[in-house]
């Protein structure tokens, strides 16, 4: 009976795939391989930080300038505004005639302040007699917001009057350059006058049936 072979194993126990060990030069490449993509990796991260830095910065920049222009824009609305109070205030009291309003005093920028009460508003132009006052807000380009702000200085008005015995009537009117048809309904229909621009001169719209009185 012949003898049984059995199959030799290297005495150091590795396997027989381990007997060709990777080569100096391959694990060279790999490590530099990989460092270059650590690298590139790094690089890429570097200039996306300056990027976002950059755009932190444009945007800085943008909002500045924004800041800028809203304040330009705004002092120029004022000074609009300023101008069309000046143009209409010297007539006013002369168009309201015709609709059966005679006031004696006109004033412009009349400031009403009662700290004790909490109460102060400005009001551009005021018209008065012994029996009525007309309260005008003038803007270049009114809005509803403009419009609500308006009731609210009418209810401090007539509050300021009640805690000092005024009795008079108070009535309201809001002034533009540009007021667009929606501006111009929501106003009328506060029960407020409209006044615009109406070639070299202006207008005055009144609400419909009797305007609310304060």
């Amino acid at each position: 009976m012949g003898a049984v072979q059995t199959a030799s194993h290297p005495s150091d126990g590795r396997h027989p795939q381990d007997a060709n060990p990777p080569s100096f030069e391959s694990v060279w490449a790999i490590l530099q391989e990989t460092d270059r993509i650590v690298k590139e990796n790094a690089q890429g991260m570097k200039e996306l930080r300056e990027s976002q830095k950059e755009l932190v910065e444009i945007q800085k920049a943008t909002d500045r300038q924004q800041q800028k222009t809203e304040s330009e824009l705004g002092r120029l609305g004022k000074r609009m505004g300023d101008v069309v109070e000046y143009m209409v205030a010297p007539d006013l009291r002369e168009k309201f005639k015709k609709f059966g309003f005679h006031f004696s005093e006109s004033s412009q920028k009349k400031e009403v302040i009662d700290e004790d009460n909490d109460i102060s508003f400005e009001i551009d132009v005021f018209l008065e007699n012994c029996s009525k006052a007309m309260l005008t807000e003038v803007k270049t380009t009114p809005t509803t917001e403009d419009v609500k702000d308006h009731v609210k200085r009418l209810a401090k008005m007539r509050k300021y009057a009640d805690l000092r015995g005024d009795k008079r009537i108070f009535l309201g009117a809001v002034a533009g350059v540009v007021i667009t048809d929606n501006v111009r309904k929501y106003i009328l229909k506060q029960g407020f006058f409209v006044i615009e621009p109406s070639g070299v001169g202006f207008t005055i719209t009144p609400p419909k049936g009797q305007p609310k009185e304060w």
